[in-house]
């Protein structure tokens, strides 16, 4: 799966499993040998751009609510708490503070780049390296690539939502994430849409738009393993195999509560009784994953 490069892909994602299980039980025992611990690896810090690729059709008002919350994860400006910078906040706090990183990454937008279907609506994963491999992007950086609700991806829908990899022979890493709206909003934009298996509970009401919603679920959960387990060898759970990272280990969890079927105590936007767990930029409202504490091992939320 090479594009003029060792490309390692490491296809950590979030699984229908996942999805129909909801909350993990954390209260019961497990093995120390399968705890979430940092396995010496290199993780991401300093300042980390990260790159947008739009593969097809996005509106400007789509578009925006992935910047906005892009932008969110460094805000500059004081947003309301809970935040997407707080959970920004949980990662320094949980995994880089314990590899000898001083200062809070930043995440900043570095570009974005329109592609409006170079290689058809139906791609397969290699197609998706090598969209990351042409992408203009920064070293040290994350590819963010896109895809609208019209494109299929092998295994969208059917065993992921989104996967995160890296090139180990150079400094960047990649995010892919797809527009579930149309394919598959009951497995990929849950929990504003009813599951396709499990309790059907009502749908919840979201903040923005139900498919980029879903997105910025996915790319949360991307973001924790591309930051904390870049390269394979960082932190997660389990066989490196099969590993368990930051935010999949953590399936289906967004508040207190969570279980099967249930995302947890939520936040409700009265202006349009719209559920979320942290404020973000330009008054947004978004729903991000919950997160492992490697201490603790529990889950934790923002709400």
């Amino acid at each position: 799966m090479a594009f003029g490069r060792n490309i390692f892909p490491l296809l950590f994602l979030l699984t229908l499993t996942n999805l129909s299980m909801g909350a993990r039980m954390l209260d019961l025992w497990v093995p120390e040998s399968d705890l979430l611990t940092y396995h010496q690896g290199a993780v991401l810090q300093g300042s980390i751009s990260i790159s947008i690729y739009w593969y097809g059709t996005f509106s400007t008002s789509q578009k925006s609510i992935i910047v906005d919350y892009i932008q969110s994860l460094s805000s500059t400006t004081q947003e309301p708490t809970p935040s997407v910078s707080q959970w920004m906040d949980k990662i320094y706090d949980f995994y880089l503070s314990k590899v000898g990183n001083s200062a809070r990454p930043q995440v900043l937008l570095a570009n974005q780049q329109d592609d409006a279907y170079s290689l058809g609506k139906s791609l397969t994963v290699e197609q998706i390296l090598q969209l990351a491999t042409n992408a203009q992007h920064q070293n040290g950086g994350i590819v963010l690539v896109l895809t609208d609700e019209g494109v299929m991806v092998n295994d969208f829908c059917s065993t992921r939502c989104g996967l995160h990899g890296a090139d180990p022979t150079s400094s960047w890493t990649f995010i892919w994430v797809g527009n579930s709206a149309t394919l598959c909003p009951g497995h990929c934009a849950w929990p504003y849409n009813q599951p396709v298996d499990g309790p059907q509970d009502e749908a919840l009401v979201a903040p923005n738009d139900i498919g980029c919603d879903g997105m910025v679920i996915s790319i949360s959960i991307m973001l924790a393993g591309a930051i904390t387990n870049p390269y394979g060898d960082g932190f997660y759970q389990g066989p490196k195999e099969a590993p368990l990272e930051a935010a999949t280990a953590c399936p289906g969890y967004y508040g207190q509560g969570a279980y099967s079927g249930y995302a947890g105590h939520l936040l409700i936007d009265p202006a349009n009784n719209a559920s979320y767990n942290a404020n973000g930029a330009n008054g947004r409202k978004f729903l991000v994953a919950g997160l492992m504490n490697p201490d603790s091992s529990m889950c934790s939320t923002m709400s």
